[in-house]
């Protein structure tokens, strides 16, 4: 594990009315202080069971993935939220460093995404990945059945060895049916929630499947680990981007910007995580606080032309964090063409990495002359190790800035009301109260007189 992770320009802003420094810091610390009593008591037991994930067993995994890699080369996975985003979020990172299996990953109910996803396979080639721990989310369920009926139709005789099922160890509808029928299945552990799931089955099988080095990604979670264990507030990174996170109290906009096309995705994962953990309306002793923090992705060097003149001028509510690659293992050189003309012979001979991390610090120094709080993560370069560190380090984060805020960072029952009213206007059975208040309500938008229907 290689990672920089530079803090200076969170903490030396001074011409900043509301600027934090390193002192502010060590004055919160009693908030450090409950935010690691509270994950000290909760480490070993439900739900904190993303703390022991760096020291999981796999070889079922790669057992598994030894037995088909000859007979396919392409992994779907249906899965949505916690159960996609970390599988996107690995693949996206490392299949630019080396030459991986195919993954494609349906977290959508979107007709037109499945119907690209089943041209763009051989489904002969192709096992199915159904990643639900209940065996209800209605959009996981929406595409496990269009799949089993697919592959019972074409493949009649071995459709089983054609779909994996990662759910609940003992409980729900696809475990029933894992009963039944017998595909090949993987667990969905009680003690760890969907959006810290990457370094679970979850996520591991499909790494592993593709090709990643599954124990090198491990490793690195392990190695962050001991780093955000550390018990001086400033040797410990997670609790560092926790605490300044909330200390700055006015920017409830937090920005991730990676300059690397592949860490995009990470980007992604990241913004659930922050999102469903820290979003509440209650805290711990059930007083309404309405707490959270909008995540909000970005690319570099993309969106230095679409969104820096917002982030440099615009409103004063938002933190940055930037991400670099300090050594790409691929790479082009700038060719020495038009040498003559000044507006572009400075660019001869340089790289294109070159380049992409020029525009990097060129962001960071406009934000800080703009008074704009952000930090800098470098990765060495992008390998299994940083990847499993990355995860963990912001894993780590999310739960102590719970912890500080008096928030549960584990539970999401604002995603429940939505699932509620999904199945209320699906017809599930058991959900007609719900149903009727719905119709209710839509039924009061149509009388209001405020749509507008244009032919």
């Amino acid at each position: 594990m290689n990672l920089t992770i530079d803090f200076t320009n969170l903490f030396q802003l001074m011409d900043m009315p509301d600027g934090i420094t390193q002192n502010d810091l060590m004055d919160s610390v009693s908030l450090c202080d409950k935010a690691n009593k509270i994950f000290s008591e909760k480490k070993s037991s439900e739900p904190l069971g993303f703390y022991d994930l760096p020291d999981k067993e796999v070889e079922h995994i790669l057992e598994y993935v030894e037995k088909i890699k000859s007979k396919f080369d392409t992994m779907v996975v249906f899965g949505i939220g916690g159960s996609a985003l970390g599988n996107k979020a690995v693949y996206s990172a490392l299949k630019a460093q080396k030459t991986l299996k195919k993954l494609f990953v349906y977290d959508n109910v979107d007709p037109y995404f499945l119907d690209d996803i089943m041209k763009a396979i051989n489904p002969e080639k192709t096992v199915f990945n159904v990643i639900t721990k209940s065996g209800t989310t209605a959009e996981t369920m929406a595409s496990f059945m269009f799949v089993i009926d697919y592959l019972k139709k074409t493949f009649p005789k071995d459709y089983k060895d054609r779909l994996i099922t990662t759910t609940d160890k003992e409980k729900g509808f696809l475990r029933k049916l894992i009963k039944d029928e017998g595909f090949q299945d993987f667990i969905v552990p009680d003690d760890v929630g969907g959006r810290f799931s990457v370094l679970t089955d979850v996520g591991l099988v499909s790494s592993a499947f593709v090709g990643i080095d599954i124990k090198a990604m491990l490793k690195g979670a392990s190695d962050m680990r001991k780093h955000c264990d550390e018990k001086d507030l400033l040797k410990n990174p997670a609790m560092i981007i926790a605490l300044s996170h909330i200390l700055y109290k006015t920017k409830n906009i937090s920005v991730m910007m990676p300059y690397s096309n592949p860490l995009y995705d990470l980007s992604d994962w990241y913004r659930q995580l922050w999102a469903e953990s820290l979003g509440k309306r209650y805290d711990l002793q059930g007083d309404e606080v309405f707490c959270g923090q909008t995540p909000v992705q970005a690319l570099g060097a993309t969106d230095q032309h679409s969104q820096v003149q917002l982030y440099t001028e615009g409103p004063k509510d938002k933190i940055f964090t930037l991400i670099m690659v300090e050594n790409y293992t691929k790479d082009f050189i700038i060719p020495e063409v038009y040498t003559d003309r000044q507006e572009v012979n400075y660019l001869c001979k340089k790289t294109f990495s070159q380049l992409l991390n020029a525009e990097c610090i060129a962001t960071e120094y406009a934000l800080t002359q703009a008074g704009r709080p952000n930090m800098m993560i470098k990765f060495s370069e992008i390998n299994e190790e940083n990847i499993g560190a990355f995860i963990y380090l912001y894993e780590a984060a999310t739960v102590y800035a719970g912890y500080m805020l008096n928030i549960n960072p584990l539970d999401q029952p604002g995603v429940e009301a939505g699932k509620i009213a999904t199945y209320a206007l699906m017809d599930k059975e058991g959900f007609e109260k719900q149903k009727n208040e719905i119709n209710q309500y839509l039924n009061k938008k149509k009388e209001s007189g405020n749509i507008l229907c244009l032919n």
